[in-house]
């Protein structure tokens, strides 16, 4: 294939057929050697992070993609997106009409990776541990509405809901809700350490050097049964680099085969002017956001006209064009334009940036200036454009005037922990989200016991319109009370949204199945790969 970027729209199938043709005839594998895949995300086990790859601890979106590979999930998003559909299970669906019961029916015959029977009993235990574990770090939010989970013989889980929600069937989707094997898995205590026993299409291997993860190597489980194909017999080893540089060195080497998460905006334009066919970049629509969250507690920002006055005063548009150029798009809600219910909250509400009205703002609040704020910024996590970033970010608030401030970066084994604790006033963060639906770019920052462990609590947005939302089986319907909770953010500032990204994939041309190595969401789908011929 010419050298050249190639465009996945919205509807990423339709352009299947097309894509297909960068490798074999049929996707299959051509050759014995491991599949390997490059990833500047890193797996590192601390006393701050003590179990990376237990579903009742990891919630972020690197250790997401090793478990979904591994633990199976009752449901799952299928490639091109849409409606969640049956994995583990052979059938779900709510049984009344208040979207309150939700019952699921096993495959029959599904074993653990180590030929054990796998039953309704086991998918009990998993999704009853991780309620019970409540790690602070972990995603037992996702799983909050669930009241109680009763089994009927060997295959029928249900599900009693606390109240109405129609993303349900999403979240039993995602590594919360992966089903353990008991045997391995304490049910009230983390699993430490790189070792996973569950169901998925693929066992894992790591080889760990100071309790850091250097290759995981990713071999097809014989006793899967599920809903996923892999499209390859060989290993798939995904080897974690220090950075972008040295990912993209091994790529044009062709010791590695394939490079997603860390691609940097400079790879993406060098490698699509490249004269090498060997190496195609494929740009994928993306759901990945970046924000400022508040510690509205903190003296620094707990008035709210200094949030405002921030929001006033952020160029999203020279962020983005300078440091991330086409990878990036500002975005003025918690909600990204792609999704149902979006609205440009933030711009309603403040337009253009302004010193003049930020000024207003804080004069008719009382506030001193300038404000002395420290952005805290991970140095590790993102990617090399988040300090960059946070300069422009600093130099855009201190040329008003009106700020002095100061940027600090840290790594993310302690910058999460630290934010976490409640020791950032200001700080950024990034969001992959668990499924694609608004609720999702909501609940998780203002609903009780959420992400970020803010202190902000709005009573109208959890008690009246997220619940609402959730009422509503046709999301289009719940775009209404969606919109009343961006414009409340929007005037409350408890976090800024700055951009949304789009996500490329580079690899050499004899990788097929590429075009599906992301969906929308940034979630890794290695079944989807395989070896044909290179052209």
């Amino acid at each position: 294939m010419n050298r050249k970027t190639l465009v996945l729209p919205a509807v990423i199938g339709l352009l299947a057929p097309v894509l297909a043709a960068c490798g074999g005839p049929d996707g299959g594998s051509a050759s014995d050697d491991a599949i390997v895949v490059g990833t500047t995300d890193r797996f590192s086990a601390s006393g701050d992070t003590p179990a990376p790859f237990d579903p009742a601890y990891a919630y972020d979106a690197s250790s997401w993609n090793v478990l979904r590979q591994t633990v199976q999930t009752l449901m799952h998003l299928p490639r091109g997106g849409g409606e969640p559909e049956p994995e583990a299970a052979e059938r779900c669906g709510f049984t009344d009409n208040g979207n309150e019961r939700y019952e699921c029916t096993l495959r029959s015959g599904l074993k653990f990776s180590d030929g054990s029977e796998l039953t309704a009993d086991d998918v009990k235990y998993s999704i009853e541990r991780v309620l019970a574990i409540k790690d602070k770090n972990g995603p037992s939010g996702l799983l909050a509405d669930i009241d109680t989970v009763e089994t009927s013989g060997e295959r029928k889980v249900i599900f009693h809901l606390k109240a109405a929600d129609a993303t349900f069937p999403y979240k039993l989707a995602t590594p919360a809700a992966g089903i353990v094997n008991p045997d391995a898995y304490d049910a009230k205590g983390l699993r430490s350490g790189f070792d996973i026993d569950g169901s998925g299409p693929y066992t894992l291997k790591t080889e760990v050097e100071k309790n850091t993860v250097v290759k995981a190597v990713f071999t097809k489980n014989p006793h899967y049964k599920g809903n996923l194909t892999p499209k390859s017999d060989n290993t798939i080893e995904l080897r974690p680099f220090d950075d972008a540089d040295s990912m993209g060195d091994s790529l044009k080497s062709g010791d590695i085969d394939l490079m997603a998460r860390g691609v940097t905006p400079e790879q993406i334009r060098t490698l699509s002017g490249d004269a090498d066919d060997q190496i195609d970049v494929v740009e994928m629509p993306g759901l990945e956001m970046r924000y400022l969250g508040f510690d509205t507690d903190a003296p620094a920002v707990r008035n709210r006209a200094v949030r405002q006055a921030m929001a006033q005063l952020v160029d999203r548009g020279e962020i983005t064009s300078k440091v991330y150029g086409t990878a990036a798009e500002p975005l003025y809600s918690l909600v990204p334009a792609t999704i149902t219910g979006h609205t440009n909250s933030f711009f309603n509400e403040y337009g253009d940036p302004s010193t003049a009205k930020a000024r207003a703002l804080l004069d008719k609040a009382g506030v001193q200036t300038p404000v002395e704020l420290t952005l805290h910024y991970t140095s590790d996590h993102y990617g090399p454009g988040t300090k960059e970033e946070f300069e422009l970010l600093q130099k855009q608030l201190n040329a008003s005037g009106l700020f002095d401030v100061d940027i600090k970066g840290t790594d993310w084994l302690k910058f999460r922990p630290n934010e976490l604790d409640g020791e950032y006033a200001v700080y950024g963060m990034g969001w992959f989200p668990d499924f694609p639906d608004a609720d999702n770019f909501i609940a998780p920052f203002l609903d009780k016991d959420n992400f970020l462990a803010s202190p902000y609590a709005n009573s109208r947005i959890r008690n009246t319109l997220i619940p609402e939302s959730r009422q509503e089986t046709d999301r289009l319907s719940a775009a209404e009370p969606i919109e009343d909770v961006q414009d409340i953010v929007a005037r409350d500032v408890p976090v800024l949204p700055l951009w949304q990204g789009k996500q490329y994939v580079a690899a050499r041309d004899d990788i097929t199945g590429v075009e599906w190595a992301l969906n929308s969401s940034s979630n890794m789908q290695l079944w989807e790969l395989g070896r044909g011929v290179g052209g």
